[in-house]
């Protein structure tokens, strides 16, 4: 019997993309999932888009911010909701292939994986290949997650049933909220890495990671340990420093551009 797989799927102002995305779970080989849908009180067409998709098919739920708090704050609640054996991840303008969770599943399942995550390529905004593909260390120890973080979230999959319920505080930002789970639960289980490309992930223009400097990029990250892992300022520094060394190494370890001749 499959187990049910829960979705966490944050959105804000991704009506461009998010019909895409919803579709790319709706064709999985892996049919017993629910996909949570949480919207950060987004100002453009998301909301109206989302519920055509969700009344064609039930296993869609969408939640609403009652005022726009954060992807953390939306994650969590998504996480709150969640009533699946598997937790999965996606952002609400990437994508999945459609035998993503077939595969991850089974390659946790047949090696008692209790953490993991895979391989991704690069897309752009029009889905067309960048050509770029992203690895990572086979197996993520708490003590090497805790130097950078290696799996891209719409990679990431944990067993909740023993796991348990992950909360992060909602104040952490947008770009270091899922790095915030990863660091929770590598603290019970490590992470195993699947060799193999299933998730596509769409580089933006006007995202995030394109947008800010690299100090607030900085500051976030101190945040990250200061706030959520509960470090001295001093000790939050440190691991700073260290995330910035190893996400260098990172780039020229993990990151390839793909050869199609």
């Amino acid at each position: 019997m499959e187990e049910k797989v829960s979705v966490i799927v944050p959105n804000y102002n991704c009506e461009k993309f998010i019909e895409e995305t919803v579709n790319s779970v709706i064709n999985q080989t892996y049919k017993n999932w629910e996909l949570l849908i949480v919207d950060d009180c987004s100002t453009d067409g998301s909301v109206e888009v989302i519920k055509k998709l969700q009344a064609a098919d039930g296993r869609i739920k969408l939640f609403i911010n009652e005022k726009n708090s954060g992807a953390a704050a939306s994650r969590n609640k998504a996480l709150k909701e969640a009533s699946g054996k598997w937790i999965a991840f996606l952002d609400s303008d990437d994508l999945w292939l459609p035998d993503k969770l077939e595969k991850q599943i089974a390659f946790m399942e047949e090696n008692g994986y209790k953490f993991s995550y895979t391989a991704y390529e690069h897309i752009d905004e029009n889905s067309n290949s960048l050509n770029v593909r992203v690895t990572g260390p086979k197996v993520l120890s708490k003590r090497k997650m805790f130097r950078y973080c290696y799996p891209g979230c719409l990679t990431v999959m944990y067993d909740s049933s023993d796991v348990g319920a992950v909360q992060i505080p909602d104040e952490i930002a947008n770009g270091e909220n899922d790095y915030a789970i990863w660091l929770k639960v590598c603290k019970a289980y490590k992470c195993y890495y699947l060799n193999e490309i299933l998730s596509l992930y769409r580089v933006r223009n006007s995202s995030l990671s394109h947008k800010s400097k690299k100090t607030k990029l900085m500051k976030n990250h101190y945040r990250l340990f200061r706030i959520s892992e509960g470090r001295s300022s001093v000790g939050a520094f440190f691991c700073l420093l260290r995330n910035l060394f190893y996400g260098f190494w990172k780039k020229v370890i993990y990151v390839k551009k793909v050869n199609r001749k």
